[in-house]
């Protein structure tokens, strides 16, 4: 017997549910065993529209349809039914068009029952989890989820099995400039090196870094220095404010408490009208995450 391979715990879950699957009901479609893998010919099933890869490595994809060829299809596509001798990729878009390639006349398909809401689900929970995308797709990917399935961002964490401060890592990417954006998806540009740029200031500054990455082929630590640097020499020396007023024992007490769980300075600022500020220092990108991590464990 096959053992089939494991799916991501997302979608799993999904696949698994009884509102998507067909078996729980008994209904046959057309002479095939619709909920079991049933043999369905390539020209009667289309591509997912919601499947967020857009692009297709050539290379990957002749290497896929090599050992099509060879071996046949190993882990079956998953389709809903659109009509009669319809169907609709929900997950496998490789394996499908690899298959196109390979020649073949049939494929092997699970067959389920999926809206529009589930499809979008599926296929963004499984590509994040299964296939290589690009950090800018994995982010975009989580984005729709939170826009388009209403997810808020502990929800998905769960859903996908990362932590929330890996998603927002990669949710912060797509707020860089096009141009980087273009060289993170084409692979000038590492994650790290991204997440770097990201805390670079406005976008003058970041796209500055990053015509720097490219001519001097900068490492992702020569990137977080230039980026600490520029922060230093653009910092400016405030002139103390005259009615600035002492902290009360409590504040300061809570000042320390605070430096000493974040492992890091903690400034707390009043006025006498009772107004100030909370200054939380960080010195790297996973400091942050860690004091992003112990907020959202105070708020949960």
């Amino acid at each position: 017997m096959t053992k089939k391979r494991a799916l991501g715990k997302g979608l799993s879950a999904l696949l698994e549910n009884a509102s998507t699957d067909i078996t729980t009901k008994n209904i046959g479609v057309e002479g095939k065993t619709v909920g079991s893998i049933s043999s369905i010919a390539i020209g009667q099933i289309e591509a997912n529209p919601f499947n967020p890869r857009t692009h297709f490595e050539e290379e990957q994809l002749a290497e896929l349809k090599t050992s099509i060829s060879v071996h046949g299809i190993i882990q079956p596509l998953t389709v809903r039914k659109l009509g009669r001798d319809r169907y609709q990729l929900i997950s496998g878009e490789r394996r499908f068009r690899a298959s196109q390639l390979a020649g073949l006349k049939e494929v092997p398909c699970y067959i389920r029952i999926a809206n529009d809401q589930t499809m979008l689900e599926m296929a963004l929970v499984e590509n994040i989890q299964r296939v290589d995308l690009n950090a800018i797709e994995v982010g975009l990917s989580y984005q729709r989820l939170i826009d388009e399935c209403n997810f808020t961002q502990e929800q998905l964490s769960k859903k996908v099995g990362k932590s929330r401060s890996n998603i927002t890592n990669f949710l912060r990417l797509l707020k860089l400039p096009a141009p980087i954006q273009i060289g993170i998806r084409e692979g000038l540009l590492s994650m790290g090196h991204a997440r770097a740029i990201v805390s670079a200031g406005d976008e003058d500054a970041q796209i500055a870094i990053f015509k720097k990455v490219l001519e001097e082929g900068l490492s992702v630590r020569d990137v977080e220095a230039l980026v600490k640097g520029q922060k230093e020499n653009t910092t400016e020396v405030k002139p103390k404010n005259n009615t600035e007023t002492s902290l009360s024992s409590s504040a300061e007490k809570f000042q320390a408490t605070l430096a000493k769980k974040l492992d890091t300075k903690v400034q707390i600022s009043a006025n006498n009208k009772g107004k100030g500020k909370i200054v939380i220092n960080f010195g790297s990108e996973k400091q942050l995450d860690q004091i992003i991590d112990f907020i959202d464990q105070l708020n949960a």
